[in-house]
């Protein structure tokens, strides 16, 4: 027994380390050239030269306006003479009572014939008011640049429009404007270009729908590809928006492609050219590059909705969904035709399902325990070593419940009942997103083939299961590697899940060696282990000067009563000791935003004004009212006016951009953005089902801190930055509209 035992606790480690090794799935393909070839190197050296100093560079700013001349100046020393459009244009979102306005300058080239329908190259070239955008769009801003220097030298069969548009960070301004611009008009399929990271491999996120022309030119046309079915359908569910999300209006063929490696540096001031991964820009460029080619020559003819995935990132297998689901459906019917035919109904289903269940809700109650004893994102700058202790307290709940539940089962009645079990997933996962049913397909058929030919040879069974578990690990441990990437900011326990469906059919099939091992001893060792991951992953530092702690500075003033507030926006980390002498503090919240932060006093700067609202006019009619209204911004260089649920905003916008607020998949209050220096005096049109007053906040912001944040500034941690939000100054207002 004592063989076995240490056998045992060998295999544990075993799938530990195959575990953390599945990182290695994921790889990033090399910077090359070479003739009529993307050039990353020559990408990132123009890319340099068009942010300049690397200054934040919002829509409508000075800044911008010294990226956009670098940027026309550019395009303009390639030979092509680039159009520039200046409009002043609201977007509304689907899935949010928002309507945000801003002045925008789309920047367009024009390659190939004059007419015909043609392909759309989108990227923005405005950043964040908190970083410079290297990756965020800059990297799809390189891309263009680039791929355009490659196709103007080539005979086009129809016309390519590059469009460098402003004003995406704000509320996909300028892809809004963009359709509006007698462009557009023959415009039938687009290619977009985005970034939620500064590294790793680059996704083919989002599809049109239907999706078999695009993916059939994707597939054609991308030798390194990844992407898969399930990320675009879970993609759909999520809030998150790019340009894309506007450009669906007309239903184009559409691909969008971003890369999420180190989300830290994302929205901050990390976001920078030194940190831009020139392996991921050339992925980004290869891709880029071989789908316009493709697609410059026509869209494909093909009709339908496709399943599809990528295997390690270098091949890209395909299907119709109907074709999908018939196979889907055989399969389930097939392992519960052998589980009641081996009698596996009762321990052969309950186990497995015991261990999925079991090592999800440990892994999860782990990190809700850790979470609870540590301050902040303790995970940030070593997020794999969390995700490791989470991996092998999956393995310690799916291990206690297949040797307790399961340990009198037979191994054959184990395997046929988890693969049952794992159908089933499959069937749930696919009521929300049917495209994930691509990868419950090749491991259970590889088992069921096993099964079969175990009636003639049976040691077959077992290397199917084993086959079937190989199978398993190299689309799941890659898909977990690149969850891993998305879920770094949390919550960590998303992975628990999807460990728990891999780590189980492992333990099935060394349940013989496990029942013949000292149980106690085992456990006890996987604890240990556990135990030891946990330890590690909380010894380790919690920041780092690549992955720094997000914190964000904020004077705050509320009028009339001119009340200042020090706001702290950060993980929720305690503040350091030096901002305890600055005053007392507390968390809580601004009217504003439902975010929790840390407040206390702070001294009133004379120069900080009330934004305003001025009503020019309103004309009611019955319950229905349309005000015209103009902004004052009063030095702030961001606007946002917010009204409470009850309002009932129709719509809102300036003349050619009025855009609905009303959605069935929104809630909650409206909000009225402006950004850049055009919002003051800016007119805007709202309609509103009230025909009394409404009471509105106005927020406005403008980067930089008075003199007296001096020592909270010199006090912040030194692995912290401004995320998301950049280091303001906050004025707060009412008013009646």
């Amino acid at each position: 027994m004592r063989r076995n035992t240490l056998l045992a606790l060998g295999v544990v480690i075993l799938i530990l380390v195959a575990m953390a090794a599945k990182s290695l799935l994921v790889s990033v393909p090399a910077v090359h050239d070479g003739a009529g070839q993307f050039d990353a190197n020559r990408a990132k050296a123009r890319l340099a030269f068009i942010l300049g100093d690397q200054r934040p560079h919002p829509a409508d700013s000075s800044a911008d306006d010294a990226v956009r001349a670098r940027l026309v100046a550019t395009l303009q020393q390639m030979g092509l003479n680039p159009i520039v459009r200046d409009q002043v244009a609201c977007n509304d979102f689907q899935k949010a009572r928002l309507v945000a306005c801003a002045r925008v300058r789309n920047v367009i080239a024009v390659l190939g014939p004059r007419s015909g329908k043609a392909l759309l190259l989108s990227a923005h070239y405005d950043s964040v008011p908190v970083g410079p955008g290297a990756s965020d769009d800059g990297v799809g801003v390189a891309t263009l640049l680039e791929v355009g220097s490659i196709l103007k030298n080539r005979p086009l069969q129809r016309p390519v429009l590059i469009l460098f548009n402003e004003g995406e960070e704000l509320g996909l301004i300028g892809a809004r404007a963009f359709l509006a611009d007698p462009l557009s008009r023959d415009v039938d399929s687009v290619l977009n270009f985005e970034a939620r990271g500064v590294a790793g491999p680059v996704a083919m996120f989002e599809t049109s729908r239907p999706n078999a022309a695009a993916i059939a030119a994707f597939a054609s046309a991308v030798d390194r590809p990844y992407a898969s079915s399930l990320s675009t359908d879970v993609y759909h569910l999520l809030p998150n928006d790019t340009d894309v999300t506007t450009y669906n209006e007309r239903g184009w063929l559409a691909l969008n492609f971003a890369m999420a490696g180190n989300e830290t540096r994302y929205h901050s001031p990390g976001d920078n050219i030194t940190a831009l991964d020139p392996r991921s820009l050339q992925h980004m460029g290869d891709q880029a590059l071989a789908v316009s080619t493709e697609l410059a020559s026509g869209v494909p003819h093909a009709s339908g909705q496709r399943i599809f995935m990528d295997v390690l990132g270098r091949w890209f297998v395909q299907m119709p969904m109907s074709v999908g689901m018939i196979v889907f459906g055989l399969l389930i019917l097939a392992f519960a035709f052998l589980v009641g035919r081996r009698g596996a109904y009762g321990r052969g289903l309950a186990a497995p399902v015991g261990a999925i269940v079991a090592g999800s809700m440990a892994g999860w109650l782990a990190t809700v325990i850790v979470g609870a004893l540590l301050d902040g994102t303790y995970w940030r700058a070593h997020p794999e070593l969390s995700f490791g202790a989470i991996y092998a307290t999956v393995l310690l709940g799916a291990l206690f419940a297949l040797q307790t539940l399961g340990r009198p089962a037979a191994r054959d009645r184990l395997r046929v009942g988890y693969w049952l079990i794992f159908l089933l997933l499959g069937a749930l996962l696919a009521l929300a997103a049917p495209g994930g049913i691509i990868y419950f397909l090749a491991p259970p058929v590889v088992v069921l083939i096993g099964v079969a030919f175990s009636k003639w040879w049976r040691p077959a069974g077992a290397i199917g299961g084993l086959l079937g578990l190989a199978v398993l690990y190299l689309t799941w441990g890659e898909m977990l590697a690149l969850l891993e990437e998305l879920f770094s900011p949390g919550p960590l326990w998303v992975a628990a899940p999807i460990a728990a469906i891999m780590i189980t059919p492992a333990l099935v099939e060394v349940h013989g060696l496990f029942t013949r091992a000292d149980r106690s001893f085992v456990l006890a060792g996987s604890a240990a282990i556990a135990l030891i991951g946990w330890v590690v992953a909380a010894a380790a530092p919690a920041y780092s000067a690549d992955r720094e702690q997000r914190f964000t500075i904020e004077h705050v003033t509320e009028f009339p009563g001119r009340r200042s507030h020090w706001s702290v926006l950060n993980d929720g980390a305690p503040l350091p000791k030096a901002y305890q002498r600055i005053g007392h503090w507390h968390e809580g919240k601004l009217p504003f935003s439902e975010r929790v932060r840390w407040l206390a006093p702070a001294p009133e700067d004379a120069a900080v004004q009330p934004p305003s609202a001025q009503l020019l006019d309103s004309l009611v009619n019955g319950n229905e009212r349309r005000v015209r209204i103009r902004l004052n911004a009063n030095g702030a260089e961001r606007l946002a006016l917010i009204a409470p649920a009850e309002a009932h905003i129709r719509t809102a916008g300036v003349p050619d951009f009025v855009r609905s607020m009303a959605s069935e998949d929104s809630g909650g209050k409206f909000t009225i953005t402006c950004s850049g220096r055009s919002c003051d005096g800016m007119e805007l049109a709202i309609d509103l089902y009230s025909a009394k007053p409404v009471p509105f906040t106005i927020v406005g912001s403008r980067n930089g801190l008075p003199a007296s944040a001096a020592p909270l500034v010199a006090g912040r941690p030194s692995f912290a930055e401004p995320q998301y939000t950049p280091d303001e100054t906050v004025a707060i207002a009412h008013v009646n509209l």
